[in-house]
């Protein structure tokens, strides 16, 4: 079945994205022919209510560490073919991104690790094939931490440390590279997690789980 679509539909932005919404407040309202209306109306509003579920769990989030200093970010758990929409969504509900693909950054996780032999061994694989790309280093461990500061490393992800086990990261790391909490978080610990003096909080939940925004169309005749 071939969908004939006009071009000529108005859509006008009546709350810009990132808002804090109320129920029966209108966020856009889009003048065209009926017949394209109606046939757009539920892909238009499943993508807008996904979108908006997952700006406003950011959100809830970013205010549940407000006051810290640390930063909520997504992760690569996205959905396929929906990874730029889905982080623009977390950066209007005030989180930021992680990366967009392998050439913003490299993440050396568990898996490499063993492949390689060790972790610092893992890092210095990847910084010397791709010396231009940032990389970020997954631990377990206080003393894989050690390892990977002393081989210099500046963005290191801690793999389901305990609060106390992050505080005493921060304490080794001392500002020598920056920290990224990240397993097994939820609302429940976010703030206590943040107040270990890590710099994020990765966050998959944010993409992966985020309940859909209930958002209707109402249909005007204009006279």
């Amino acid at each position: 079945m071939t969908i004939d679509y006009r071009d000529d539909a108005d859509i006008t932005v009546v709350t810009p994205d990132g808002s804090a919404v109320d129920p029966g407040d209108v966020v856009l309202s889009v003048a065209g022919r009926t017949h394209d209306l109606l046939r757009a109306e539920r892909p238009a509003l499943n993508m807008l209510g996904h979108l908006s579920g997952i700006a406003s769990l950011t959100r809830t989030w970013v205010d549940t560490i407000d006051g810290t200093g640390a930063r909520i970010r997504d992760t690569r758990k996205t959905t396929p073919g929906m990874r730029k929409l889905e982080k623009y969504a977390v950066r209007c509900g005030g989180g930021i991104n992680h990366r967009m693909s392998l050439s913003d950054a490299a993440l050396v996780k568990d898996n490499h690790v063993i492949a390689a032999g060790g972790v610092a061994a893992a890092f210095d694989a990847v910084r010397s094939s791709f010396p231009g790309v940032d990389v970020e280093v997954e631990v377990d461990s206080l003393e894989q931490l050690d390892e990977v500061l002393d081989a210099g490393a500046d963005l290191v992800l801690l793999d389901n440390f305990t609060p106390d086990q992050m505080r005493e990261a921060v304490r080794r790391t001392s500002g020598r590279a920056q920290l990224e909490a990240s397993g097994g978080l939820s609302l429940d610990v976010a703030a206590e997690v943040a107040g270990t003096g890590v710099d994020y909080l990765a966050v998959g939940a944010l993409t992966h789980s985020a309940p859909v925004l209930d958002i209707g169309a109402d249909l005007r005749q204009e006279s």
